[in-house]
């Protein structure tokens, strides 16, 4: 899949829905995918690193950042059946992927909408996300700095970037960037990824 396409809203290739076998939450599933989106053949990388890394979501309010056909936000779903889980992406064929898989794994806890649709009052106990850093320095920094400060006081999100791609740089400028109550560190490094964690003080 060419890469300039899974950040488009509307990507321009067919939507031609297709099986997607992958292990979520310790079980195989079976989902559905297409093109024009990102990671449509299974779980990237990076994601299965985060997703190995991170301790199960806290919280009542969920975030994945970029949900693609939703492998994290299923997955926090259905580690925190309790939790509301947002799931968020401009690609709208991603939210539709992100939506049937929910129902085919009967998960009623997952909302996949567009970044603007999110309502301005509903702050984040919990974030996951492998953030789309090819979109460019400055709406990557864009993106983040909308949605980190919208964790919840005692709140912790978790990004994991690859190292050749600025993941240290990126460290830096959040720590930087964000309030004095948050704190910027990176748990864990795992082949040539990073995973960073950003606290917000209680």
């Amino acid at each position: 899949m060419d890469s300039q396409h899974y950040f488009s809203a509307s990507p321009s290739g067919p939507d031609r829905r297709r099986p997607l076998s992958v292990s979520l939450g310790g079980r195989n599933r079976e989902l559905v995918t297409s093109g024009g989106i990102f990671s449509p053949d299974g779980v990237d990388k990076g994601t299965a690193i985060l997703l190995s890394e991170v301790p199960p979501p806290s919280g009542s309010n969920l975030l994945d950042i970029g949900c693609g056909w939703g492998p994290l936000a299923l997955t926090m779903a259905m580690q925190a059946p309790q939790a509301n889980v947002t799931a968020i992406d401009v690609n709208e064929r991603s939210l539709e992927l992100t939506r049937e898989n929910a129902r085919r794994l009967g998960l009623t806890n997952v909302t996949a909408v567009l970044p603007d649709d999110v309502s301005a009052d509903i702050s984040f106990d919990t974030i996951w996300s492998n953030p789309p850093i090819r979109i460019g320095k400055e709406a990557l920094h864009e993106l983040l700095l909308r949605w980190l400060p919208r964790l919840a006081p005692g709140g912790t999100a978790w990004l994991v970037v690859q190292k050749n791609l600025g993941a240290d740089s990126l460290q830096r400028w959040l720590a930087d960037q964000l309030p004095s109550d948050y704190d910027v560190d990176r748990a864990a490094t795992s082949k040539s990824f990073r995973i960073l964690r950003v606290i917000r003080g209680a």
